[in-house]
């Protein structure tokens, strides 16, 4: 895509310096977590009171834990897949 840099975090991992400008712009880390994860049920970390450092390194742990897509424009930032967001995002890249 012209004008935008696409990063396939399965091959190349995020930084935290990434994560934390993300992070900035999220509010929380928590914000950016996904709980769809295989690995969210897997580890049952359903069953624990899991803190803003928890969730910032099991991003930085395993690339499943970050919600999909993060599409950052001109300091906002639209995190997941839901209709509303995506369409957010296309109103901001598109307007």
């Amino acid at each position: 895509m012209e004008g935008f840099l696409l990063q396939d975090i399965k091959n190349e991992r995020i930084t935290a310096a990434q994560l934390e400008e993300m992070k900035k712009l999220a509010g929380s880390y928590e914000a950016l977590f996904s709980r769809r994860a295989m690995l969210y049920k897997e580890r049952n970390l359903k069953e624990k009171q899991l803190s803003e450092t928890d969730y910032k390194n099991l991003i930085l742990d395993h690339y499943t834990f970050l919600k999909r897509p993060v599409i950052i424009v001109d300091n906002q930032i639209f995190i997941g897949n839901s209709k509303n967001v995506v369409a957010a995002a296309a109103a901001t890249i598109h307007p």
